[in-house]
C-alpha cells in the first residue's frame, strides 16, 4: 500500500529547528512541582547502545543460537515514515556512517514490570541518537531530554494513513511515542534535525536488570547516600558494583540526587552506560559463554528493532572493534529552561552545530567534547588509567587528569563523584 503523505513541506515541518530560544534561562526549582507525576525515565534504554557493542563480541556464538532470532521483535516502520525524509549526505570513509535511534518505552504491561503499575500508555522518556562514523574509529551518543519542546510533524498508522491530530506545535518530545509509536518519534527526530535515521531500537524495562546482571553488575561511584523511598531502596555512598533493583533505582531516581533536574539525570545515565560499555569491552565479560548466553537472552527478549536477525546486530557490533573506549562519548543536546512553558526545556542555537557534525560525519568539536562523558572515564571522576599514565612517575594512583569532559561542578550537579 502506498504511503499517504499529507504533511507540510519539509521546510515548514522543520521550523522547530529555526525557532530560537525565547527569553533568558528561567531560574526556578521545578522538582517539587513535578513530584506528582508518577512516570519514570526509561532507565533500560541506556543499555541499548551497549547492545550493538556487545553482540559484536559474540561472533560465531551468535549464529549457534537460532532461538535468539525468535526472541527478536522485528518491525519494519518504512510504511510509517513518509516520503519527505531527509537525504543522507555522502561522506568519505571505508563504509557508510550509521545513525541509530535508541528509544525507551515506559510501558508497565507484562509480568514483573518495575513497579507493579499497568496502563497509562507508553512514552519514550529517553531518546539517544547513536552515531557511528564511516571510518569506524569513533562513536558518540546524543541524548534528547524528554521535556524538550518541539514541533511534531504528521505521523502515520501502520497502513500509512495519517494519524488525526498528530501534527502539533510546542509539544514535549516524549509525547510522540504515545501518539504514533517509534515511527512517530523517528519522524519527529528527522524533521527537526535533517538527519536520516538508518535503524532503530526500542527497549523496555523488562530486560534491564538481566542485562546488568549478565555483566555481574556495573561499577558506580555514589558521592552521597541516595534515598529512593518510593521503592524502599537506599544506595550507600561509595564506589562499588550495583545490580538488580539497585541499578534500576540508581538510573531512575531524580529528586534526591544532584540538582534534581532531568538533564542532569541524563548525564548520570550516560555515565552508567559508559561504565557498562567499559566493563563489557575492557574486562572481557562477554567472552565467557555463560555470560554471553545470559546477556543475549536478556537483550533479544526486550527489544523491538528493524534489524531482522541477530546476525545483523552482530555485524553492527563488529563495527566497533577498532574504536577505543576514549572515542566513545555521550553528550546532551544544548538546552535552556523554557520561559513559555514552565518546567520544559528548549534547544539553543548551538544544537544546529551538533546536528551538522552528525550530518557531515565529523567528530565532536572541542566545545561538545568538553561537555561529554566518555566510556574511558573513571566512575570516581578522573579519566581511566592508561598504560602511559601508569608509567608516569608524577601520576597519582595511575590516573590522569581530565583534559575534556564534565567539570567537577557539572559532575556534582549530576550526582556523580568528582
Amino acid at each position: 500500500m502506498e504511503c499517504v503523505n499529507d504533511s507540510p513541506d519539509a521546510a515548514g515541518s522543520r521550523k522547530s529547528r529555526a525557532r530560537r530560544v525565547r527569553g533568558s534561562v528561567a531560574n526556578r526549582d521545578v522538582a517539587g512541582k513535578r513530584r506528582a507525576r508518577k512516570r519514570h525515565t526509561v532507565a533500560t534504554v541506556i543499555t541499548a547502545s551497549l547492545v550493538t557493542l556487545a553482540v559484536g563480541t559474540a561472533g560465531s556464538v551468535v549464529l549457534a543460537y537460532n532461538n535468539w532470532n525468535d526472541n527478536l521483535k522485528y518491525v519494519d516502520l518504512a510504511q510509517q515514515l513518509g516520503d519527505d525524509r531527509p537525504e543522507k549526505e555522502e561522506v568519505a570513509g571505508s563504509r557508510e556512517p550509521l545513525n541509530i535511534l535508541v528509544m525507551g518505552s515506559d510501558t508497565r504491561e507484562g509480568e514483573n514490570n518495575i513497579d507493579g503499575l499497568t496502563g497509562d500508555g507508553e512514552r519514550s522518556d529517553t531518546t539517544i541518537l547513536l552515531h557511528l562514523s564511516a571510518d569506524r574509529k569513533r562513536a558518540y551518543g546524543v541524548s534528547i531530554p524528554r521535556d524538550t519542546l518541539v514541533d511534531r510533524p504528521t505521523c502515520y498508522e501502520e497502513d500509512g494513513t495519517a494519524i488525526e491530530g498528530s501534527e502539533a506545535e510546542d509539544v514535549m518530545w516524549n509525547e510522540a511515542f504515545s501518539v504514533g509509536g517509534p515511527a512517530c518519534t523517528i519522524r519527529q527526530f528527522e524533521q527537526n534535525t535533517d538527519i536520516r535515521i538508518d535503524n532503530y531500537i526500542v527497549i523496555d524495562f523488562q530486560g534491564f536488570k538481566d542485562m546488568v546482571n549478565a555483566l555481574d553488575g556495573v561499577e558506580v561511584c555514589i558521592p552521597e547516600d541516595i534515598e529512593d523511598p518510593e521503592h524502599d531502596i537506599t544506595l550507600e555512598a561509595g564506589t562499588r558494583e550495583i545490580r538488580d533493583d539497585e541499578a534500576l533505582s540508581y538510573v531512575r531516581v531524580r529528586y534526591t540526587v544532584g540538582d534534581g533536574t532531568d538533564p542532569n539525570r541524563i548525564r548520570r545515565q550516560q555515565a552508567f552506560m559508559a561504565a557498562m560499555i567499559n566493563k563489557a569491552v575492557s574486562a572481557g565479560m562477554l567472552v565467557r559463554p555463560d555470560r554471553m548466553v545470559s546477556f543475549l537472552n536478556a537483550v533479544t527478549g526486550s527489544i523491538q528493532t528493524d534489524y531482522e536477525n541477530i546476525a545483523e546486530l552482530a555485524d553492527l557490533g563488529t563495527s566497533f572493534n577498532g574504536i577505543g573506549l576514549d572515542n566513545i562519548k555521550f553528550v546532551t543536546t544544548p538546552w535552556v529552561y523554557s520561559t513559555a512553558q514552565e518546567g520544559r526545556v528548549e534547544w539553543t542555537d548551538q544544537v544546529d552545530e551538533l546536528w551538522q557534525l552528525v550530518i557531515d560525519d565529523d567528530p565532536l568539536s572541542q566545545e561538545f567534547a568538553e561537555d561529554s562523558i566518555s566510556a574511558d572515564d573513571d566512575p570516581e571522576g578522573s579519566t581511566a588509567p592508561t598504560s602511559e599514565a601508569s608509567e608516569d612517575p608524577t601520576d597519582s594512583g595511575g590516573k590522569k587528569d581530565r583534559d575534556q569532559g564534565l567539570s567537577d561542578d557539572e559532575r556534582e550537579n549530576a550526582g556523580l563523584c568528582t
